[in-house]
């Protein structure tokens, strides 16, 4: 038998239109990109603010390159600790309001190695049920017990830690902005929960950070919540346009997590020129808040003209999605939209619940109105945006003949 179950598998896949492909990007991630030798409107991108190819970012990563070399050689533990390292890790610290924080190679890794760490078999965690992959996949390698309640229902949070007393240590883990959906979570009904508990809470804020709160810190800046969160995860892929993720909190958080976290010590340390870029970042979120102004701007101007056609729109975010339905008719939606010089892949199974593929448009500060305007137009033509289309769940009612395309 060997891996022959493999083919039967992929062609599974592509019956139910399942099977992903990714096109090749030659250019820098910007509003624009290049695909074969065309130029292609992006509306997929996480790079929120742009800063992807900044050139204050890539002077900084260029400049630490000439002065560090590119590779670390070494776990942070054995001998990849740079000073890079732990200027970042101070940076976000101070930008996050906690004590200290911990690099991780990406945000995947600090999810599962934050949440491994912290609890097992004798413990419980207790999760929104559209978190993101990362945090599932932790929960699951923990060995706890795992409970999910539904989709921003505190209600149901309260009720589930009401039956968890039993477990040794109950850790509460959500997204703060909905990587699939763009909404965001009750921050502040959730901590109150919490603390009533005596439960620990974990925020995911790798959607919200550079787009939300005053100074971009992210979602607990939003509401004011400064020091009432147990353990902050963010990114440094999205709109700080860089590469990596971190968990900030206390410092004996961060001194555990050094030593438990498996994503962490078992890993080569982040190259310093990706640490150098990632400061840079921050410091351009923290000296110009324009670009963040600017990307809710475009916000507001998408969500203005969508709502002309759709009738309760998702996402209170730069993400905002499209329901198609089908994996089929997304993926047609998605084609036609490729083929009239616009980028945004359907999002299917088991991304998303099936019967809710979609179109997942994600804005940047750096889109233009006449971007926007070019997206909206091309929509229009192409059948997904005509008025009467769309229910009060925001899901587009595509008509028989639309459906071929």
């Amino acid at each position: 038998m060997g891996l022959d179950f493999i083919l039967n598998e992929l062609q599974a896949l592509k019956d139910h239109a399942l099977m992903r492909e990714y096109r090749t990007i030659e250019s820098a991630q910007g509003p624009y990109v290049q695909i074969n030798g065309k130029s292609y409107l992006s509306f997929c991108s996480n790079n929120y603010l742009g800063l992807a190819d900044h050139p204050k970012i890539k002077q900084a990563a260029i400049a630490a390159i000439n002065q560090y070399g590119w590779g670390t050689g070494a776990s942070r533990l054995v001998a990849g600790n740079m000073i890079l390292h732990q200027e970042l890790e101070k940076k976000i610290a101070e930008f996050k309001s906690t004590e200290a924080a911990l690099l991780f190679s990406t945000g995947y890794m600090a999810n599962v190695g934050a949440v491994c760490a912290l609890v097992g078999r004798e413990d419980i965690i207790i999760g929104d049920k559209l978190n993101h992959a990362s945090i599932i996949d932790g929960c699951r390698q923990s060995g706890a017990t795992f409970r999910v309640y539904p989709h921003n229902d505190v209600s149901q949070l309260e009720s589930l830690l009401q039956r968890s007393s039993k477990h040794r240590r109950r850790l509460v883990v959500t997204d703060s902005v909905f990587s699939m959906d763009g909404d965001t979570a009750p921050l502040p009904e959730i901590i109150e929960i919490t603390q009533k508990y005596d439960a620990i809470l974990m925020i995911d804020d790798a959607h919200a950070m550079g787009v939300f709160g005053q100074h971009g810190k992210g979602m607990i800046e939003h509401y004011g919540l400064e020091g009432k969160v147990d353990i902050i995860m963010g990114s440094l892929s999205k709109a700080i346009g860089s590469i990596g993720g971190f968990i900030a909190g206390n410092k004996c958080l961060i001194d555990f997590l050094k030593n438990k976290a498996r994503s962490f010590v078992y890993t080569t340390a982040l190259p310093p020129a990706a640490c150098a870029a990632s400061l840079a970042g921050l410091t351009l979120i923290q000296e110009d808040t324009s670009l963040i102004q600017k990307l809710w701007e475009n916000i507001r101007y998408l969500r203005s003209h969508l709502s002309e056609f759709i009738s309760n729109i998702s996402g209170e975010s730069p993400i905002i999605p499209i329901i198609i339905g089908s994996a089929e008719d997304a993926l047609n939606v998605s084609t036609r939209l490729y083929e009239n010089g616009i980028l945004i892949p359907a999002i299917r199974p088991p991304t998303v619940p099936l019967g809710t593929s979609r179109l997942r448009i994600s804005l940047m500060a750096t889109h233009s109105k006449e971007d926007i305007n070019r997206l909206i137009d091309t929509l229009k033509d192409i059948g997904v945006l005509t008025h009467g289309n769309a229910g009060d769940t925001g899901e587009v009612k595509l008509q028989s003949d639309e459906k071929t395309f």
